[in-house]
Protein backbone atom coordinates (compact mmCIF):
# COMPACT_ATOMS: atom_id res chain seq x y z
CA UNK A 1 0.00 0.00 0.00
CA UNK A 2 2.88 2.52 0.56
CA UNK A 3 4.63 2.01 -2.62
CA UNK A 4 1.16 2.71 -4.17
CA UNK A 5 1.16 5.99 -2.23
CA UNK A 6 4.49 6.91 -2.62
CA UNK A 7 3.96 6.23 -6.55
CA UNK A 8 0.91 7.78 -6.86
CA UNK A 9 2.25 11.23 -4.93
CA UNK A 10 5.59 11.21 -7.67
CA UNK A 11 2.92 11.56 -10.57
CA UNK A 12 1.14 13.86 -9.17
CA UNK A 13 4.21 16.04 -7.85
CA UNK A 14 5.27 15.71 -12.05
CA UNK A 15 1.98 16.79 -12.99
CA UNK A 16 1.96 19.61 -10.33
CA UNK A 17 5.75 20.89 -11.17
CA UNK A 18 4.90 20.99 -15.03
CA UNK A 19 2.45 22.99 -14.70
CA UNK A 20 4.32 25.40 -12.10
CA UNK A 21 4.54 28.82 -13.64
CA UNK A 22 8.12 29.11 -13.67
CA UNK A 23 8.61 25.76 -15.45
CA UNK A 24 5.59 26.44 -17.62
CA UNK A 25 7.27 29.72 -18.15
CA UNK A 26 10.56 28.49 -19.03
CA UNK A 27 9.80 25.63 -21.11
CA UNK A 28 11.04 22.98 -18.07
CA UNK A 29 9.44 19.31 -18.55
CA UNK A 30 9.34 16.91 -15.93
CA UNK A 31 9.85 13.79 -17.67
CA UNK A 32 10.32 11.51 -14.67
CA UNK A 33 10.24 11.20 -11.01
CA UNK A 34 10.15 7.56 -10.19
CA UNK A 35 7.86 5.98 -7.78
CA UNK A 36 10.41 5.77 -4.74
CA UNK A 37 11.38 9.37 -5.59
CA UNK A 38 15.60 8.47 -6.20
CA UNK A 39 15.59 9.16 -9.60
CA UNK A 40 14.08 12.61 -11.67
CA UNK A 41 14.57 13.23 -15.57
CA UNK A 42 14.41 17.07 -16.58
CA UNK A 43 14.55 18.44 -20.44
CA UNK A 44 14.14 22.18 -21.74
CA UNK A 45 13.89 22.66 -25.41
CA UNK A 46 15.43 26.18 -26.76
CA UNK A 47 11.88 28.44 -27.27
CA UNK A 48 11.76 32.30 -28.18
CA UNK A 49 10.85 32.67 -23.81
CA UNK A 50 14.21 30.88 -22.29
CA UNK A 51 16.92 32.06 -25.39
CA UNK A 52 19.07 34.89 -24.15
CA UNK A 53 20.58 37.77 -26.79
CA UNK A 54 22.66 35.48 -28.64
CA UNK A 55 20.11 32.86 -29.29
CA UNK A 56 21.20 30.10 -27.08
CA UNK A 57 19.74 28.52 -23.57
CA UNK A 58 19.29 31.34 -20.87
CA UNK A 59 21.50 30.57 -18.40
CA UNK A 60 18.73 31.30 -15.49
CA UNK A 61 16.72 28.84 -17.10
CA UNK A 62 19.58 26.04 -17.11
CA UNK A 63 20.31 27.05 -13.61
CA UNK A 64 16.33 26.67 -12.83
CA UNK A 65 15.82 23.27 -14.40
CA UNK A 66 18.62 21.75 -12.09
CA UNK A 67 17.46 23.66 -8.64
CA UNK A 68 15.20 21.55 -6.42
CA UNK A 69 15.12 18.15 -7.21
CA UNK A 70 18.34 16.81 -4.92
CA UNK A 71 16.50 18.87 -2.09
CA UNK A 72 12.68 17.18 -2.76
CA UNK A 73 14.29 13.27 -3.83
CA UNK A 74 16.17 13.74 -0.09
CA UNK A 75 12.89 15.12 1.88
CA UNK A 76 11.19 12.27 0.51
CA UNK A 77 13.68 9.28 0.91
CA UNK A 78 14.66 11.13 4.30
CA UNK A 79 11.11 11.42 5.07
CA UNK A 80 9.99 13.93 8.15
CA UNK A 81 12.43 13.10 10.93
CA UNK A 82 15.07 15.46 8.87
CA UNK A 83 15.61 19.19 7.73
CA UNK A 84 16.59 19.17 4.26
CA UNK A 85 17.30 22.72 2.65
CA UNK A 86 19.17 23.46 -0.34
CA UNK A 87 22.07 25.78 1.22
CA UNK A 88 24.40 26.81 -2.08
CA UNK A 89 24.80 25.74 -5.57
CA UNK A 90 27.35 27.03 -8.13
CA UNK A 91 26.88 26.67 -11.93
CA UNK A 92 29.92 26.66 -14.54
CA UNK A 93 28.40 26.95 -18.43
CA UNK A 94 30.55 25.00 -20.67
CA UNK A 95 29.21 25.36 -23.97
CA UNK A 96 26.07 26.70 -25.39
CA UNK A 97 22.57 25.19 -25.20
CA UNK A 98 21.33 25.68 -28.86
CA UNK A 99 18.48 23.06 -28.58
CA UNK A 100 16.62 20.92 -26.28
CA UNK A 101 18.69 19.82 -23.12
CA UNK A 102 18.31 17.34 -20.22
CA UNK A 103 18.95 16.56 -16.87
CA UNK A 104 18.97 13.61 -14.82
CA UNK A 105 19.26 13.14 -11.12
CA UNK A 106 19.97 10.52 -8.52
CA UNK A 107 20.52 8.91 -5.38
CA UNK A 108 20.87 5.78 -3.86
CA UNK A 109 21.05 3.58 -1.08
CA UNK A 110 25.03 4.66 -0.02
CA UNK A 111 23.70 8.36 -0.19
CA UNK A 112 21.17 7.84 2.34
CA UNK A 113 23.28 6.04 4.51
CA UNK A 114 26.04 8.36 4.55
CA UNK A 115 23.12 11.11 5.49
CA UNK A 116 22.02 8.66 8.04
CA UNK A 117 25.81 8.49 9.69
CA UNK A 118 26.78 11.88 9.59
CA UNK A 119 23.43 13.21 10.89
CA UNK A 120 22.88 10.18 13.44
CA UNK A 121 24.39 12.54 16.56
CA UNK A 122 22.15 15.62 15.36
CA UNK A 123 25.08 17.40 13.50
CA UNK A 124 24.47 19.28 10.63
CA UNK A 125 25.77 17.36 6.94
CA UNK A 126 26.36 19.78 4.37
CA UNK A 127 26.87 17.52 1.38
CA UNK A 128 27.40 18.21 -1.96
CA UNK A 129 25.83 16.96 -5.53
CA UNK A 130 26.47 17.16 -9.14
CA UNK A 131 24.00 17.83 -12.03
CA UNK A 132 25.00 17.66 -15.09
CA UNK A 133 22.77 19.43 -17.95
CA UNK A 134 23.71 17.81 -21.82
CA UNK A 135 22.01 18.86 -24.89
CA UNK A 136 20.72 15.95 -27.69
CA UNK A 137 23.77 14.99 -28.51
CA UNK A 138 25.53 14.60 -25.14
CA UNK A 139 27.16 17.38 -25.34
CA UNK A 140 28.02 18.81 -21.71
CA UNK A 141 26.35 22.33 -21.58
CA UNK A 142 26.29 23.17 -17.48
CA UNK A 143 27.57 21.44 -14.41
CA UNK A 144 25.72 22.34 -11.30
CA UNK A 145 26.96 21.66 -8.13
CA UNK A 146 24.20 21.70 -5.22
CA UNK A 147 25.38 21.89 -1.05
CA UNK A 148 22.37 20.92 0.87
CA UNK A 149 21.82 21.72 4.60
CA UNK A 150 20.98 18.40 6.06
CA UNK A 151 19.90 17.69 9.90
CA UNK A 152 17.87 15.28 11.95
CA UNK A 153 15.44 16.98 13.65
CA UNK A 154 15.96 16.80 17.74
CA UNK A 155 14.02 14.09 19.72
CA UNK A 156 11.61 16.97 21.37
CA UNK A 157 10.58 18.11 17.69
CA UNK A 158 10.32 14.55 16.73
CA UNK A 159 7.54 13.97 19.01
CA UNK A 160 5.71 17.31 17.98
CA UNK A 161 5.46 16.31 14.86
CA UNK A 162 1.95 15.02 13.29
CA UNK A 163 2.27 12.33 11.57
Amino acid sequence: MQKKKTARKARLLRWAMNFYPPYLGAGVKVREISPDFRHVRVSMGLTWYNRNYVRTQFGGSLYSMTDPFFMLMLMENLGRDYVVWDKASHIEFISPGRGTVHAEFSIDQAILEDIRQHTANGEKYLPKYQAYVRDDQGTLVAQVEKTLYIRRKPAAQLAATPQ
